[in-house]
């Protein structure tokens, strides 16, 4: 590879401007729980089955940081792939994630330079009926894993 092409020593290269990457999951207590043992976060929206019912949500939700989790292993594991990071990421919640969801997490690749290892993307996470409930933009940086 030259050594003007900044995804040198990348494990997957330099990736395709509308590469799509997608994957599902299933959320469950058990994640919330795992996230609160983490972050700290006792939302009763998340543990208090009658108070979620009478919310505007109606049921329990899932916290934030465990919806947006799909998107690491996305860009961490599929596209870009190993090495990526986020460098900035800017996401809309427009609709809550329950107990029992399975969402369907999405990134797309907008721009990539072929100078350094960055790309902006753009971000979706859906419900199993298809409603978005978080969509976005990232900017990702991946490094050099593999020695030249």
């Amino acid at each position: 590879m030259s050594d003007k092409n900044g995804w040198a020593g990348t494990i997957r290269g330099m990736p395709a401007v509308g590469a799509v990457a997608e994957r599902n999951k299933t959320m469950s207590m058990r994640d919330i729980e795992l996230f609160t043992e983490i972050s700290g976060d006792r939302n009763p929206l998340h543990y208090d089955e009658a108070l979620a019912r009478d919310s505007m949500f109606g049921g329990l939700i899932v916290q934030g940081g465990v919806t947006t989790g799909i998107l690491n292993a996305l860009v961490a594991e599929d596209l870009p792939g190993p090495g990526t990071v986020f460098l900035g990421m800017e996401l809309k919640f427009s609709k809550a994630v329950y107990v029992g969801d399975t969402i369907t997490g999405r990134v797309e690749l907008n721009t990539v330079r072929e100078d350094k290892p960055i790309c902006t993307i753009g971000i979706s996470i859906r419900n199993q009926k298809g409603d978005v409930c978080v969509s976005g933009t990232a900017t990702t940086y991946t490094t050099a894993l593999l020695k030249d």
